[in-house]
């Protein structure tokens, strides 16, 4: 199974933020476009504007054509009308093609800010945190952040264009009928400040049981032969049918609220419309009103409360964005890998490969020190081999070289350059990392070996794979090097999969190699095979091994041995042996596949 948070722990909830910060954040994303954000709302504005003309041309059939028997005006009044709807709808073509590129180009560029980001994080930001919760940011809440600012911006302006527009007319045309009209603002906007002010909670909660669905659905996926092979097909349903629950009631949340917000301001908005029928029913019935008069009020009262409308459920995306809003810059603004402004330099090259720790400490968090005192000297060309029981620091000391992690004291040196002082990218470009459990991308064999170096040749790809003995296997794939590998490599063997992770490294070739040993668990003649593969990766650089067994540290030129995060012994093979301590009682005991092992034999722990 992932190392992802089990069913009942939370996710990382987002810092609180107003959806006046997060609209007002997000008009960054509109800055580089502003010609589509201008062509869409004066689109929107020009299609209003050729609505205002319908009531109008509408009051003067009824009243002057109609009721005047001028049927020589019949035909110029109507292709006028027709001319307005066709404007109107014309220009709201328009507006729906340049807001839909607008929209795409905002996605685009947010989606790839967050990302990049994302891949710019410290190790630790990605220890405490989902990884289906991080796609849900990603993928959802960019969407509904976006469609606050393209949508809220764009309807948000010819709404309240139209409602202010719509009510000067309605008073120019008759102020008593108008005031009447108006008896509703006070529900529609009492109920919208309600709405506004109670709703932000409601999404938060959705938002984050959408991610927590996520989260879990991508773990089992990713997991699903554990699932398999324990039986828990019946126990993760639970699991999941938990999280769907809880998805479902931060919906239904939402939409008891909508279903008696949305319906009850129509009611008020339909309550206007009925007291100006009333009142201007009455008006026409005495003669003082004309009735083409009275069916423009109508309509342009229809205009009135229409905005009024998409105003209420704009201020239901409104929420939805800030809850959105907030997951997405929680990822924006925390701190990317040595953000604290200190000027880096490149690692000078040719790199010789000269590492030191000078005494060295790191610890996850207050009170949990991991590695204390840790002093070592590798000169160029050396095999640092690094043993010692489980929990003792060994992944955590060689994650420091490459910087997944900043030491909390000391510091480490490569060529006597301070790693703390040099730019990221110069540091691991000269340092390849092999895992005990190798990881693949999903793509193809070739994708994968030429992730080392991505301008290799093909000559050059072929002699890495032929060096890491993986030459002969990929060609007996269906496609060859093309071959779909699936997800983290799961269509080839665990020695397959370490055969191409070594061949990549070989094809990086880089000085200073950080090896956790790659053998511990694959059948005697694939070991060989590694084996070999990794005497070639070895040979000229200075490696850091984390050893599971005595055939690979025998022939070091350190070994360290460590213990509760730090180095109890060090020395040759021989040396120690030589010493009597714990490194010789280990190497004396037989019939155990690993190191750990032997400590555990000994009742030795990290």
């Amino acid at each position: 199974m992932s190392t992802h948070p089990p069913a009942g722990i939370p996710l990382t909830s987002a810092k609180s933020r107003s959806t006046r910060e997060v609209l007002r954040r997000m008009t960054v994303y509109l800055r580089p476009y502003p010609w589509l954000a201008v062509g869409t709302i004066g689109c929107a504005v020009f299609s209003l504007l050729a609505s205002f003309a319908f009531p109008k041309l509408g009051q003067f059939a009824i009243d002057v054509v109609i009721n005047g028997q001028r049927a020589d005006l019949l035909a110029p009044v109507m292709l006028a009308l027709i001319g307005a709807l066709l404007l109107r709808d014309l220009f709201n073509s328009l507006r729906i093609f340049i807001s839909n590129h607008l929209e795409q180009h905002v996605i685009f560029d947010l989606r790839r800010d967050v990302y990049a980001r994302l891949q710019r994080m410290p190790v630790d930001y990605f220890d405490q945190r989902a990884s289906g919760d991080l796609m849900t940011r990603v993928v959802e809440d960019v969407n509904s952040v976006e469609r606050a600012l393209i949508d809220g911006t764009e309807q948000g302006s010819v709404a309240l264009l139209s409602v202010v527009g719509v009510a000067v007319m309605l008073f120019w045309m008759n102020p008593a009928l108008a005031a009447v009209a108006m008896l509703p603002l006070p529900v529609l906007a009492g109920g919208a400040l309600w709405y506004t002010l109670t709703a932000h909670r409601r999404y938060r909660r959705q938002r984050e049981a959408a991610s927590a669905l996520n989260t879990l659905l991508m773990d089992n996926l990713q997991g699903v032969r554990q699932i398999k092979a324990f039986g828990r097909e019946v126990h993760e349903d639970g699991r999941f049918a938990l999280r769907a629950d809880a998805l479902r009631q931060g919906t239904l949340g939402i939409m008891r609220v909508w279903a008696v917000y949305s319906p009850a301001m129509s009611f008020a908005g339909g309550l206007g419309v009925a007291l100006l029928l009333w009142l201007g029913g009455r008006l026409v019935l005495r003669g003082t009103m004309p009735m083409g008069e009275l069916v423009a009020f109508l309509l342009y009262l229809r205009m009135f409360y229409s905005p009024m409308g998409q105003l209420h459920s704009l201020n239901q995306m409104m929420q939805a964005a800030r809850a959105a809003g907030e997951r997405v810059f929680d990822i924006l603004d925390a701190p990317v890998e040595r953000a604290n402004g200190v000027p880096r330099l490149p690692l000078a090259e040719p790199v010789r490969g000269e590492v030191v720790y000078d005494n060295v400490g790191f610890g996850y968090g207050a009170g949990a020190e991991v590695l204390r005192n840790i002093t070592l000297h590798a000169r160029p060309g050396e095999m640092i081999a690094i043993v010692g029981p489980t929990g003792a620091g060994k992944s955590t000391l060689v994650n420091l070289l490459p910087a997944f992690y900043e030491p909390t004291a000391g510091r480490i040196t490569i060529d006597g350059q301070d790693t703390g002082k040099l730019a990221l990218e110069t540091l691991r470009q000269h340092i390849g990392v092999v895992s005990q459990e190798a990881f693949l991308f999903n793509g193809t064999v070739r994708e994968n070996i030429l992730y080392g170096r991505l301008d290799a040749t093909k000559t050059e790809l072929q002699a890495a794979a032929q060096a890491a003995h993986a030459h002969e296997f990929i060609i007996r794939l269906p496609d060859g090097y093309d071959t779909k590998v699936g997800e983290r490599g799961v269509k080839l063997s665990g020695g397959e999969k370490q055969r191409v992770s070594i061949a990549r490294a070989l094809l990086k070739n880089a000085p200073i190699l950080v090896l956790d040993e790659a053998t511990a668990s694959v059948d005697t003649a694939t070991e060989r095979l590694i084996q070999e593969a990794l005497d070639r990766l070895l040979a000229g650089r200075t490696s850091f091994v984390i050893a599971h067994r005595f055939s690979t540290i025998q022939r070091a030129d350190q070994i360290l041995v460590l213990r509760r995060g730090e180095i109890v012994e060090r020395g040759t093979h021989e040396q120690l042996l030589a010493q009597d301590g714990l490194y010789a009682r280990l190497a004396h005991i037989q019939n155990t596949a690993t190191i750990e092992e032997r400590f555990e034999s000994l009742g030795v722990t990290g």
